[in-house]
């Protein structure tokens, strides 16, 4: 699998293979060409007297001095050492190769003015698995993700540390093994490996990935839900969506109508229930996750503008000109990604609340207190809940806005950052924590569908069940409840749980 990285956008999907899958990749004809005519500019601006940032002076507050054409290949390297100031944990590798595929896609636009060898190296380094070690702290979401790209194009140089297949290793050293030499750096270059937001769409590009899946399996979580706590399906009924027509809120209500459609359990008490509705967390569940797939298809929106983006500042013009301006201000994506940390708080919290109906006897419908097999000596999913309450309001405090603050920084040249690195960092963390949070309400639910027999679900939920149980026992005495857990999000992370409901979907 190779994928080419030419002129116009790279592709969402094309970024997780190469981030995930480990895609090779590959400079088009045409990329080659448009990085050749803007370097071309670049020299004839070097050769000039007339100064041009980044070309022939100095960077951020530092710009008002002539760097003369002895000092700037010194110039270039110092901006890279200077500026690969991270601290803190490592990035995840994913991170750190979206981050790379998404500013060799800048640099084959043909505006940033490198090399093609410069651009080529980015390639290589990929193709061979080299992964520079990016920090988790240092990039403030303006003028670029200053930090993390520096430790890249440092690595690049053959300088700092890459993990080379699970092998921590200075940078020279695996490149040499690989065949690959470092690169010098000349004019202009060092500012255009740096100046981009490729850490925070990179991020965003793999959270919405991870999002499209997750939020179809609150679908099936809240389904499950319904199904156990003898809900009702009535109100997943299109003509009662069309009412209100949000595009998602239609989308989630029939795939949840899809998921119970033959379910012995709800059948069961389609007449003759006296109850007239449920509570909101089941009632309620399709407007939720809809709002929260119209707000990713926002954000899609938003990442897929910044794919076609060439990030840099200064800029080559398709007439020749170099021009500063402000591309690289990360608002907004820094926007949509604390937006987007909104919906996942509250589709979890909503999944926590289905979880604690199941395990208080006054709601749950005949069922034992919190699914115990012996209550008062087993203590049944009492403490799962707990854990899925500390997650929840932890994505509650994630959800507070990144990119309403901002710290001055360069001597006040610099005087507004957008913190999007810091929005998609904690993101990240709200990604994880809505699948443990959905993981424990599949499995609450599952162990209350057991609990109805002899009735039993319908097709879809009942194949979920069936791999789960696989993997984790059903209903008994207490165990050991941690690996339960881990299983369970194990089978909600890649997928699995949501496929093998989705194959008995008609």
């Amino acid at each position: 699998m190779t994928v080419v990285v030419g002129v116009g956008a790279v592709s969402p999907e094309d970024v997780v293979r190469v981030a995930r899958e480990g895609a090779l990749v590959e400079l088009s004809a045409e990329a080659r060409e448009a990085i050749a005519k803007s370097r071309a500019v670049i020299e004839e601006m070097a050769a000039s007297d007339t100064p041009v940032y980044g070309v022939s002076t100095g960077f951020g507050a530092l710009a008002t001095r002539h760097i003369e054409p002895e000092l700037r290949t010194q110039l270039q390297k110092s901006l890279i050492r200077s500026h690969a100031a991270g601290t803190g944990p490592r990035v995840e590798n994913e991170v750190v190769r979206a981050l790379m595929l998404l500013r060799l896609s800048t640099l084959a636009s043909g505006h940033t003015g490198v090399r093609v060898e410069t651009a080529e190296a980015y390639a290589s380094m990929l193709n061979a698995g080299l992964t520079p070690l990016v920090h988790e702290y240092g990039s403030l979401g303006c003028s670029g993700d200053l930090a993390p790209l520096a430790h890249c194009a440092l690595a690049v140089m053959g300088e700092g540390q890459v993990e080379d297949h699970g092998v921590i290793r200075p940078a020279g050293e695996a490149l040499a093994s690989y065949g690959l030499a470092p690169i010098e750096l000349a004019e202009k270059e060092g500012l255009a490996l740096i100046n981009g937001t490729d850490g925070m769409l990179g991020m965003l590009v793999l959270a919405l990935h991870d999002l499209r899946q997750l939020l179809d399996t609150a679908d099936l979580a809240a389904a499950m839900s319904i199904e156990g706590l003898m809900g009702t399906d009535r109100v997943l009924a299109a003509d009662l969506q069309a009412l209100r027509p949000h595009p998602g809120q239609a989308e989630s209500a029939a795939h949840m109508a899809s998921l119970l459609a033959g379910s012995p359990i709800v059948a069961s008490h389609r007449v003759g229930d006296g109850r007239v509705q449920d509570a909101y967390s089941l009632r309620c569940a399709p407007q939720v996750h809809g709002a929260a797939r119209d707000t990713l298809a926002h954000a899609a929106t938003v990442a897929g503008r910044e794919l076609a983006a060439a990030i840099d500042n200064p800029s080559v013009l398709d007439d020749g000109r170099i021009e500063s301006h402000g591309n690289f201000h990360g608002a907004p994506l820094a926007y949509v990604l604390d937006f987007l940390a909104i919906p996942v708080a509250d589709v979890a919290s909503m999944s926590e609340r289905r979880t604690d109906r199941f395990l208080d006897a006054s709601r749950n419908q005949g069922l034992p207190p919190f699914l115990a097999d012996d209550p008062g000596v087993d203590s049944g999913h009492m403490i799962a809940q707990y854990t899925q309450a500390a997650m929840v309001s932890e994505l509650k405090r994630l959800a507070a806005p990144a990119s309403v603050d901002s710290i001055p920084s360069s001597a006040m040249q610099e005087d507004h950052v957008s913190m999007g690195w810091s929005a998609a960092r904690k993101l990240r963390t709200s990604v994880d924590l809505l699948t443990r949070v959905l993981a424990i309400e599949i499995y609450t639910a599952a162990r209350g569908i057991d609990l109805r027999a002899p009735l039993t679900p319908g097709p879809a939920t009942g194949a979920a069940i069936a791999l789960l149980r696989t993997r984790v026992a059903g209903p008994g005495p207490d165990r050991f409840l941690a690996p339960d857990l881990e299983a369970a999000t194990e089978l909600v992370r890649s997928g699995a749980l949501l496929e093998a409901a989705q194959k008995e979907i008609s």
